[in-house]
C-alpha cells in the first residue's frame, strides 16, 4: 500500500516575517510594506504572556484610508488584529485550509517553538493542496 504524504503549513508558508512594533506609526508600516513587497506585517509580542498582532494592507485601506485617518498620526497597536489565527508548523494543509475557510481569515501566523516562523495564505494552501501528484 502507498503511504499518502500530507504536505505541511511549514513546507507552504513563507519565512519572510518582517516584525515591526505596535507603536509602529501607519506611515513607517506602509513604508516597509513598499520597500519588502509584502502586504503584511507581523506586530510584535511586547512579552512572553502577549500575542501577536497582523497589519495588513486591507487593515489600513478599511481603518485609515477608508475613514480619512492621518497615517502619520495612526499607530499599528491602533489598526491591527490580535489576536490572530496561529498555526503550527507541522500542522497539514488541509486541516489549516478548513481553520482559515472557518473563521474566515487569508493568512495566519505559523508558530513554531512559541515564536511565529512564517505566514501562511489560504490562497497558496489551496493552490499546493490542489496541484496534481
Amino acid at each position: 500500500m502507498t503511504e499518502i504524504k500530507h504536505e505541511t503549513v511549514k513546507e507552504v508558508m513563507t519565512t519572510n516575517l518582517i516584525m515591526v512594533d505596535g507603536l509602529t506609526t501607519i506611515s513607517d508600516a506602509l513604508d516597509i510594506m513598499r520597500k519588502n513587497e509584502i502586504s503584511s506585517l507581523v506586530i510584535n509580542r511586547r512579552n512572553e504572556s502577549d500575542e501577536y498582532g497582523l497589519l495588513t494592507a486591507s487593515d489600513i485601506a478599511n481603518e485609515v484610508l477608508v475613514p480619512d485617518l492621518a497615517p502619520e498620526r495612526t499607530s499599528a497597536y491602533q489598526v491591527m488584529q490580535k489576536p490572530v489565527l496561529c498555526m503550527r508548523a507541522n500542522m497539514n494543509i488541509r486541516y489549516a485550509i478548513r481553520l482559515c475557510a472557518k473563521f474566515k481569515v487569508s493568512r495566519a501566523l505559523v508558530i513554531e517553538n512559541d515564536e511565529a516562523v512564517g505566514i501562511v495564505t489560504l490562497r497558496d494552501m489551496v493552490l499546493r493542496y490542489t496541484e496534481e501528484k
